[in-house]
């Protein structure tokens, strides 16, 4: 009805700024890049950052959470959901095939803890971080690919 939550009697205001220091056990930064710096990632206190927002961390606030021991789930990882959903659009298109809500919903449910389970297996195997171990995986399975087509072989 306003299209802003200025007012809100159900809770306080505080500063944008102020929303990353909160003590939280989630932190979700999905709107900007570059919001988490070395300016504020000291004063970061959320357990878990989960980065909805493509790059909303700096490679340098990166090192600061991983010394915090703050777990966080990297932009390739978290925000992939969309671009799998166009993916499904894609194929119903060229298949000529309407998936239900339900049916969308499950399949991208289903790649996104998988995708985040082979992550995490990889970050513990070889003792790296969840973006790190993220790249690693991506670029292996594009490596893999090419390989397969013989591309650039």
């Amino acid at each position: 009805k306003n299209k802003s939550l200025e007012g809100f009697k159900g809770g306080d205001s505080i500063a944008a700024a102020d929303l990353l220091t909160l003590e939280v056990d989630v932190l979700l930064p999905a709107a900007l890049e570059n919001v988490i710096t070395t300016k504020n990632a000291q004063d970061i206190r959320a357990k878990i950052i989960c980065e909805g927002a493509n790059g909303p961390t700096t490679a340098a606030a990166d090192s600061i959470l991983e010394e915090k021991g703050i777990f966080v789930i990297p932009d390739i990882l978290a925000n992939a959901g969309g671009v799998t959903v166009s993916y499904f659009e894609w194929v119903q298109d060229r298949g000529g095939y309407f998936w239900t809500e339900d049916v969308v919903n499950d399949r991208l449910r289903d790649i996104m803890a998988k995708s985040f389970a082979d992550v995490l297996q990889l970050a513990k195997q070889h003792r790296v971080n969840m973006r790190t171990a993220a790249y690693m995986l991506s670029i292996s399975r594009v490596a893999t690919v090419h390989r397969l087509r013989g591309i650039f072989a």
